[in-house]
């Protein structure tokens, strides 16, 4: 498998920045799938962002969340509810990256979470985002099937 170029993971990483704000915006907001597209795409960051995949996966989360917050809370072994808007946000978008981009190493998925919450998470957020996303990734089979929407 060819390796991305480094204008395509810089994409991707911008992407994933956007969708934490976005899914951030959406859990305080209550915005709506349109809503959330129409005010990203007018955002100077997303010129160096792969809209693509910051739409497909935001449509992914908004449309699946129920799912992804039972996996959250069976994985960090507390409600959803106790888990910070931030923390749940990347959380999402992990396990949204889990199911439907195969095209992304499990180990890309988990060192991209640990980076957003360190940006953007409480000081601790990083450690509690890596430990739920690394017990998911080894309960999943070695070939884990996606839902290749989008």
């Amino acid at each position: 498998m060819l390796a991305p170029d480094n204008s395509s993971v810089r994409a991707r990483q911008g992407a994933r920045d956007m969708l934490v704000k976005a899914l951030y915006q959406w859990q305080l907001g209550g915005h709506d799938l349109s809503q959330l597209e129409e005010q990203f795409m007018v955002t100077p960051e997303n010129t160096r962002a792969d809209l693509s995949y910051f739409k497909n996966l935001l449509s992914t989360v908004i449309s699946d969340v129920d799912k992804f917050d039972k996996l959250i809370a069976m994985h960090a072994g507390r409600e959803v509810a106790t888990v910070d808007a931030i923390g749940r946000a990347i959380l999402l978008l992990g396990f949204a990256e889990f199911e439907s981009r195969c095209d992304v190493p499990v180990k890309v998925v988990i060192n991209e979470a640990v980076e957003l919450a360190k940006r953007y998470g409480s000081p601790d957020c990083y450690r509690f985002v890596n430990a739920v996303l690394d017990k998911a990734a080894k309960a999943m089979p070695p070939q884990r099937q996606c839902d290749t929407r989008g």
